[in-house]
């Protein structure tokens, strides 16, 4: 490498550490959770394998079984999952969304994407540290309190992507409420923009309850308090009732976005405006806000809560349904009569509405307190969790990636490669935790075990569903390969190739340059994101 190169390659480097730039802030959140997705997918082929036999199949030693659970949940929820959606798309879509030149607080935007990235290198001395984290991704106590594993790191860990997420929802909230292009009202607005909005709002509203919950077990355990001891005065119930009260608002952190993502690609693909836009935002998004925030205690059903409490709960268990019932409806009227293109981006978006209705289905019976005390702690749970979340989401995540590759690239993917990656994903996910919810509900496999052999019932059905996960594997790996290809010898992608009406692809080439518009858009009264077999919908002198 000569002088010249060598200067470029420190000067491009140095643009990537202090940029202030959303889009590039983005891109820095999709290589982080890319990464834990790599890692907590690596934890999830260890456990799966670790299960091919009733006994010691990998490892001998529990401890060691439960790390790999302790990593592979919060890497793949705070490490993937949200910093995907909120950190990622929210980052790189919005501002183009809504015609900004840029976020609301780029330094801001900067602090929050290396707080994130702290907290991702915080998390990898598990595997370094001669005590590493050994309470689950949920921290309960009295285990997390008495365990010999570093509790420590994971309040750390938690709490620095706690703060990287309120960061980022600040500014994210002040940009889309100050920022947008003129003409631009609130009925104009993208799903995903309002699916954005709503998850910021619950992420500052509940993360500040994550936060107490987590330090209070590190004051116990290291300083002699007494928070979740019973003994004392404490309850750990305090810690589960605290933590639940983030965490399920947390799923609707994580649905909204991808639930946002999967309507621009069904409109897209359907060439069909949205179906109910009103309902779906003021009650499908807004509901699920609004609701959210009602429905923690489901969690605890077993852990004697008083009856009253299990009845209202059930009641506004069963009640959230109403606006995610919307959501699905809204997505399935877009559909209907819709001039359909099975593109990758869209085939992810079919598996995801048929992954989360699944999901959504089984979660039915969870709400009422009867059936769940029968199913709680056995294999159903995990498998129903997967389902409504991590399956979902991971498809709106990968086809969003697909969606928005020819934006962030200038080039187009390898369709084939996509197809055949959707194909073996979808293949394996439903062989793996279809089979994981059928071990639960019929048999009473119990969940976190990792020697079964007083159930040898399961052993068969616990080698193909580990076959399922192998699936899932191969099917990552080609989804990779595909992105390696576009990236390496992929087409010159056209300036809008999904033929898209949203601002992101009629008003601004691909990739986006500084600043994303050669001038900030003014739309005019007849403007809309969805309108289809209209003109743009832009000024005179845009068009």
């Amino acid at each position: 490498m000569n002088t010249a190169e060598a200067g470029a390659v420190r000067s491009g480097l140095k643009e990537w550490i202090f940029t202030i730039d959303h889009k590039r802030v983005g891109v820095l959140y999709l290589f982080g959770s890319l990464a834990a997705f790599l890692l907590a997918g690596t934890m999830a082929m260890l456990i799966r394998t670790e299960l091919l036999s009733p006994t010691n199949t990998i490892t001998s030693n529990p401890t060691t079984y439960n790390v790999w659970l302790y990593f592979h949940g919060a890497a793949m929820i705070l490490g993937f999952i949200i910093p995907s959606l909120t950190g990622f798309f929210a980052n790189y879509y919005v501002p183009l969304m809504i015609g900004a030149k840029d976020v609301a607080f780029p330094r801001v935007n900067a602090l929050s994407v290396w707080l994130y990235w702290v907290g991702v290198i915080l998390a990898l001395l598990t595997f370094v540290i001669p005590d590493p984290p050994d309470v689950m991704w949920t921290g309960y106590p009295p285990y997390s309190v008495i365990t010999t594993g570093n509790t420590a790191l994971y309040t750390f860990t938690v709490l620095l992507m706690g703060f990287s997420s309120i960061a980022g929802g600040v500014n994210l909230i002040a940009t889309i409420i100050l920022m947008r292009a003129p003409g631009m009202t609130w009925n104009k607005l993208n799903i995903f923009v309002w699916c954005t909005l709503g998850a910021f709002v619950l992420q500052l509203i509940f993360i500040p309850f994550l936060g107490n919950a987590v330090t209070l077990i590190s004051l116990d355990k290291y300083l002699g308090t007494h928070f979740t001891t019973p003994s004392s005065g404490g309850s750990p119930l305090i810690f589960e009732n605290i933590f639940w009260f983030y965490s399920h608002p947390a799923v609707y952190v994580m649905l909204l976005p991808g639930v946002g993502l999967i309507y621009e690609i069904v409109a897209t693909f359907s060439r069909n405006r949205v179906f109910n836009y009103k309902g779906v935002v003021y009650g499908g998004i807004l509901g699920s806000v609004a609701l959210s925030g009602e429905v923690w205690a489901h969690h605890l059903y077993v852990t004697g809560n008083p009856d009253w409490l299990t009845i209202i709960i059930t009641f506004t268990t069963l009640l959230i349904s109403v606006p995610v019932g919307l959501l699905v409806i809204g997505l399935l009227g877009t559909l209907y009569r819709g001039s359909i293109e099975y593109r990758t981006p869209m085939l992810f978006a079919v598996g995801f509405i048929f992954l989360f209705l699944v999901g959504g289905l089984t979660g039915i019976p969870n709400a009422m307190s009867a059936i769940y005390m029968q199913l709680h702690s056995t294999y159903w749970i995990p498998g129903h969790f997967h389902y409504v979340m991590a399956l979902s989401m991971t498809s709106a995540i990968i086809g969003g990636i697909y969606y928005v590759f020819p934006k962030l690239t200038g080039k187009m993917y390898n369709e084939t490669l996509g197809k055949i990656g959707f194909v073996l994903l979808f293949i394996g996910f439903n062989v793996t935790f279809f089979l994981t919810m059928y071990m639960g509900v019929v048999y009473g496999m119990p969940r976190r075990f990792y020697s079964y052999e007083q159930f040898p019932e399961v052993h068969g059905i616990q080698q193909v569903t580990t076959m399922g996960s192998y699936i899932i594997l191969l099917g990552a790996l080609v989804v990779a390969a595909s992105w390696i290809h576009g990236l390496i010898a992929g087409k010159r992608a056209p300036e809008n190739p999904w033929g898209s009406r949203s601002l992101e692809w009629t008003h601004t080439q691909s990739p986006p340059p500084p600043g994303n518009f050669p001038r900030i858009p003014e739309l005019s009264d007849d403007w809309g994101p969805y309108n289809y077999g209209k003109s743009l919908g832009a000024t005179e002198e845009e068009r």
